[in-house]
């Protein structure tokens, strides 16, 4: 149904300026791409990192934009127009506005974290589906589920922007579903993407270095994060529904997750915590072990399908949810038995070999570290860990040094390849890293390699590899492009290793010879 442009602006939690008619009806929706406008809806024109939204307002009008929200002094437009402090953080709240609110009508569930977010998030949904069949979404990394069906989120994206975030969970609303699941990363918190979303549940997976290029200073990137705990206090309160706090007691950051106020703050964690895991047995097809936690006088024993001390940690996240959310011990434990294999996340390929080749995410030093140390608990007797990762361009630049030399001490092989280079040399990016793996006691030709080309290097990997090796390609996990300059290559890593097995390398890359 039209709403008169001023019950949007009711909604906005900052000081604002209108030049027309507060009763001008909304018809569409609230969007901030001038291609996205449809007749009816509101065009809010905000400053990017490489253009102004507000250059693009008379387009926006061609398009039928009923109304415009920007921060420029602007007094000659055709339609009516809200001047606002913060175009970007007032997008949520409008959208939110437009959709009725629709987190309101959802138990929603925020994760963050450096790490393990898909998995936490994957892990949650399976044991709340195993509860409540048809009646759980999900907005990941991966792609959204919103009941009746299941869309892609983007190439290199884990929060889609607000106006979609909005979007989805209205039709996860009319569509019957009670649970949301978020993924909450530091750039969507700090650019006010979930804005207008009302949280019940807030998890915290770790907080290691990262985004350090967006964020400036680490203190700045765990403010980002701590905006979705903050969300708790301001979120609208559901009937029946405490605001809970599911925070790693393991992270060195735990503290100060738990000062923001909540009704319930719960730690997990594999040390002291109120959801303890313990007895801890590594598998080659995944992981069991014994949780203790309130309310049951016997440990119980859980199976988990994944692999990795790490992911035990993101299952008693889970577990610590389904919870606090009244999911009895039967469905907690099926839940974690039943969570697919999540894309890119220590994936197997397998093409016959006779050693292991797993796809993993891991982007980070934190990530890294776990991946390579997971590697090491599957291979084989006299079995070495072969790595094969590289560290983007126009990013934290820190994470190449780090990345090397946690390699250079884990990984019995390094090799140090293309990923994501952008607009910066590849060559400068390789020579960092390779003097980094030196430093921490690596031998170019020996134990440390260079080779430019991703499908060159895991064909390199594959080929080197022999019986009870493990082979880690780093970095890229489920996303299907790559980077080069301003040009987005398609790439998929699981299908590059595939082929690599095959000893026929994938050469779609400029990087590739012939």
């Amino acid at each position: 149904m039209p709403k008169p442009l001023a019950d949007l602006l009711a909604h906005l939690p900052q000081a604002f300026e209108l030049r027309g008619d507060a009763d001008t009806p909304i018809t569409a929706a609230v969007v901030e791409a001038d291609t996205a406008v449809e007749p009816g809806g509101v065009f809010v024109a905000r400053a990017g990192l490489t253009a102004d939204g507000h250059d693009f307002i008379p387009r926006a009008i061609e398009r039928g934009a009923a109304a415009i929200v920007g921060t420029h002094a602007l007094t000659d437009l055709p339609v009516p127009y809200v001047r606002v402090t913060d175009a970007r953080e007032a997008v949520g709240h409008l959208a939110a506005a437009y959709h009725d609110f629709p987190s309101r009508n959802l138990i929603v569930i925020g994760v963050t974290g450096t790490d393990g977010k898909t998995t936490t998030c994957t892990l949650i949904h399976s044991i709340l589906r195993q509860a409540h069949p048809n009646k759980v979404g999900l907005i990941s990394t991966v792609a959204a589920d919103l009941g009746d069906r299941t869309q892609e989120t983007g190439l290199h994206v884990t929060t889609p922007g607000a106006p979609q975030v909005q979007a989805l969970l209205a039709q996860m609303v009319a569509n019957g579903l009670r649970y949301a699941i978020l993924e909450m990363t530091s750039h969507g918190l700090a650019q006010g993407r979930l804005n207008g979303v009302d949280v019940d549940l807030a998890v915290l997976t770790n907080l290691t270095h990262e985004h350090l290029d967006f964020h400036g200073t680490f203190a700045a990137y765990r403010a980002a994060k701590g905006r979705l705990f903050a969300m708790l206090g301001t979120s609208a309160r559901k009937p029946g529904q405490p605001k809970i706090s599911v925070i790693n007691a393991d992270d060195a950051h735990a503290d100060f997750f738990a000062a923001f106020p909540a009704d319930q703050t719960l730690h997990y964690g594999l040390d002291a915590a109120v959801v303890r895991g313990s007895a801890v047995d590594h598998r080659p097809h995944g992981t069991s072990f014994v949780v203790n936690r309130p309310g049951q006088t016997t440990p119980e024993i859980f199976a988990l399908p994944l692999v990795g001390a790490f992911n035990v940690r993101n299952a008693l996240a889970a577990i610590t949810v389904g919870a606090a959310l009244g999911i009895n011990a039967d469905d907690l434990r099926a839940g974690i038995a039943a969570a697919p294999p999540i894309p890119g996340r220590m994936e197997r390929i397998d093409a016959g070999q006779d050693f292991l080749a797993l796809v993993d995410f891991a982007h980070t030093p934190h990530a890294l570290e776990n991946a390579l140390v997971t590697g090491q608990t599957l291979v084989g007797p006299g079995g070495r860990v072969i790595a094969v990762f590289g560290s983007a361009g126009l990013r934290d630049r820190e994470k190449r040094r780090l990345m090397a030399e946690i390699s250079a001490r884990l990984a019995d092989v390094t090799i140090l390849t293309a990923e994501d280079p952008r607009t910066e040399s590849l060559d400068a990016i390789l020579d960092v890293m390779m003097a980094a793996c030196v430093s921490a006691g690596g031998v170019e030709g020996a134990t440390v390699f260079r080779v430019p080309d991703r499908g060159a290097a895991l064909a390199y990997a594959c080929q080197i590899a022999r019986a009870g090796d493990v082979v880690l390609a780093c970095g890229k996990g489920h996303e299907q492009s790559m980077c080069f300059g301003t040009t987005e290559y398609p790439w998929d890593d699981r299908a590059a290793l595939r082929a690599a097995l095959t000893g026929d390398p994938l050469r779609t890359l400029p990087t590739a010879a012939g």
